[in-house]
């Protein structure tokens, strides 16, 4: 059974792009995944195909959602990697939704991609650092979201309203959504406020914080430049995050 998991918090700068790509990454070395771009800066679309957004013009996520029907805008990465892919445009995704839209506007992602979901074992959505239509589509759709806390103050003041957030989502339209668990990306180790705020999250949600931590690394950093395939890094780029999905593949 395909497992639908989002990746998000609303909040810029949190890891998210960098975590769906590497654990979609991850995935594929056993399974058949899909990685969705739910985000118009277009970063997982450039960080898995190594290729500009704009190579994807008309090809997108946006298109698909228009159509209902992904089918046709499925791009291959890798023999057991496929994506939907994201451009700019995809910022006019609320500017329809409320002018030529008609139906239920958070299940458009859902069905967009009920075609083709059951090709997959696992997809994994990248979402945009906001509360908007682009993310409470993706948690429509997901059956678990995967919640990342960058340790910083605001990213702390964020956290509590996403999880509202998903439970309003789990309440009114998907029920069968679930909080995966909250992933903490250490962005300086030598700061006593990270560790502070890594710990303060651990107290208030002792059994949704996941026990990997997620540390920046240089390797992990230049994944943005090298991409995965042919990286002489990539173990040491991606080495942290096998037990991220470890631990997420227990939870979902």
């Amino acid at each position: 059974v395909t497992k639908v998991i989002s990746i998000a918090v609303q909040k810029g700068g949190s890891g998210k792009t960098t975590s769906a790509g590497v654990i979609a990454y991850l995935l594929s070395q056993k399974f058949k995944v899909l990685a969705i771009d739910l985000d118009s800066q277009g970063n997982l679309t450039e960080l898995l195909t190594q290729r500009d957004i704009y190579d994807f013009h008309e090809q997108t996520v946006l298109e698909a959602m228009q159509g209902k029907d992904a089918s046709e805008y499925i791009h291959t990465v890798s023999e057991s990697l496929d994506m939907l892919t994201a451009d700019d445009l995809l910022a006019t995704f609320s500017r329809w939704l409320y002018t030529e839209y008609k139906g239920n506007r958070s299940l458009i992602l859902r069905e967009t991609l009920q075609p083709i979901v059951s090709r997959y074992d696992y997809v994994i959505i990248d979402t945009p650092p906001a509360l908007g239509d682009q993310t409470i589509n993706a948690l429509a759709a997901s059956d678990a979201v995967l919640i990342m806390f960058e340790t910083s103050q605001f990213c702390y003041s964020a956290l509590g309203r996403f999880i509202e957030t998903a439970e309003h989502v789990q309440k009114m339209v998907n029920p069968n959504l679930k909080i995966a668990g909250i992933l903490r990306a250490i962005i300086d180790k030598r700061r006593v406020d990270s560790k502070a705020l890594s710990e303060l999250v651990e107290e208030e949600y002792p059994d949704l914080v996941f026990k990997s931590i997620v540390t920046r690394k240089a390797a992990t950093g230049r994944l943005s430049i090298q991409g995965f395939n042919g990286n002489t890094e990539i173990n040491d780029a991606v080495r942290q995050y096998k037990y991220v999905v470890k631990e997420l593949l227990q939870r979902v």
